[in-house]
């Protein structure tokens, strides 16, 4: 973070010599040396400090869109109240979701349907960022793509500009995949992956994201992390919009990279907290729900207005996690202390097969109102004759056949929710919460 705010200094130096002097162009060449310079000499120090630490604390949260209602809240200075600024301030290492380009371009001014769905960022917006002290921005997204290559190149350059490490999307997939690594508590590795296809794809000559399905070039990259450090973290953005517990092929997908060797999988992308699962000690985390994100397709859905900060403390030998739980207050537009919802509790396999026909039951519902917000004049009066045949379209949109929003896979569990089997679980908290949405 030091690193960082000389880095912002510097080169608001470099700024003024640009616009008051007439030979700036001798100065910035200096200013550029010399900042490199001691920029290098700060960093050598830095992970030579890093790596003899033998403890550090990595803090996670949910999705961030400073746009909609939350346009220019970044200059608000009372955004978070004092108990969630305190707990983010308590950590060596601020993992954020950047849930769109930070790039100029106009406000979208569509209020509804498909297009209300693009998401963009002011770059101003990247102070607030430094301000809370984060140092690593998660950029594998749906929204990434947005504003299109441009809107990535400036993201990054941004991040740079920052002093700061980007995670999951790049301008090609070298630079999309390639692990951020952290030097102490015997190294922590992290790579960034996202669903398939709204997470656009990255190739050799093509900006966009690290899929999730790239499952070989996954495994390399855990390995790579693996040789070189202690823990490896997959951070995902994936998953079904809005559910309570994850589809049997994400709940599966993730398991998959715990059994490729990474440690731990810490997702978001839902806008809605979910439950957790430790198999055989090692934790999934399957949505941190939002941080700084509220819209009218939003508040259409239930839970959305609620988040996850994950606080992990790492030594050589073992880890452990806090949970802080924060509220979007609608009201005030402003980041407010809340509870730990009812849902984070870890869902062991036993419950989870319980359990997850009610959660289809559940998320069908929540998909039929997401289709009353998108397609009004399709769905405002829809049968459910006429919901099934959507659910089994061939080409549904975002449909991909065992990976993401197959309903024909979730819309049969669903109907098994009738049976009763989920009021045999024990889980009653989880239960509740589900049962709230039905």
């Amino acid at each position: 973070m030091l690193i960082c705010k000389y880095n912002c200094f510097i080169l608001s130096k470099i700024n003024t010599y640009e616009k008051n002097n007439s030979s700036y162009l001798l100065y910035r060449a200096i200013f550029r040396e010399i900042h490199f310079i001691i920029r290098c000499l700060l960093s050598a120090a830095y992970v030579i400090i890093l790596t003899m630490k033998d403890e550090t604390i990595l803090t996670f949260t949910g999705d961030i869109g400073f746009d909609k209602y939350m346009d220019r809240k970044w200059e608000d200075e009372n955004l978070l109240d004092s108990d969630v600024l305190n707990f983010l301030k308590t950590t060596d290492h601020l993992v954020i979701n950047v849930e769109g380009p930070l790039t100029q371009i106009d406000p979208n001014a569509a209020k509804d349907g498909a297009m209300s769905l693009k998401h963009g960022m002011n770059p101003e917006a990247a102070l607030f960022f430094d301000s809370i002290g984060a140092d690593i921005w998660n950029i594998c997204n749906n929204h990434i793509c947005d504003c299109g290559p441009k809107g990535i190149e400036d993201t990054i350059h941004k991040a740079i500009s920052q002093g700061v490490k980007t995670l999951g999307a790049g301008m090609d997939i070298n630079e999309a995949s390639t692990p951020v690594i952290l030097p102490e508590a015997g190294g922590i590795g992290m790579i960034g992956v996202g669903y398939q296809r709204a997470c656009r794809k990255a190739d050799d000559s093509t900006p966009g994201c690290f899929s999730w399905s790239d499952i070989d070039l996954i495994s390399k990259r855990i390995n790579e992390i693996k040789s070189k450090a202690r823990w490896c973290i997959v951070v995902a953005h994936a998953g079904e919009e809005f559910t309570a517990l994850p589809s049997p092929y994400t709940r599966q997908r993730y398991i998959d990279y715990l059994n490729l060797g990474a440690d731990m999988v810490i997702a978001h992308h839902p806008h809605v907290p979910m439950n957790y699962e430790i198999v055989d000690g090692k934790p999934v985390f399957y949505s941190l729900g939002n941080f700084i994100f509220d819209t009218d397709y939003q508040r259409s859905q239930f839970n959305t207005q609620y988040g996850i900060f994950l606080k992990i403390k790492f030594t050589k030998d073992n880890f452990e996690f806090v949970p802080f739980g924060i509220e979007i207050d609608r009201v005030n537009e402003r980041i407010i202390k809340g509870d730990i919802p009812k849902i984070f509790v870890d869902v062991q396999k036993e419950e989870y097969d319980k359990l997850i026909p009610l959660a289809s039951k559940m998320f069908i519902e929540n998909t039929k109102r997401q289709l009353k917000y998108l397609r009004p004049k399709d769905f405002e009066n829809a049968t459910e004759e006429d919901f099934v045949k959507n659910f089994y379209e061939p080409l549904r949109s975002g449909r991909v056949p065992g990976e993401c929003l197959d309903m024909q896979i979730i819309y049969p569990l669903s109907l098994k929710a009738d049976e009763g089997k989920w009021k045999d679980s024990k889980l009653e908290t989880v239960k509740e919460f589900i049962l709230e949405q039905l």
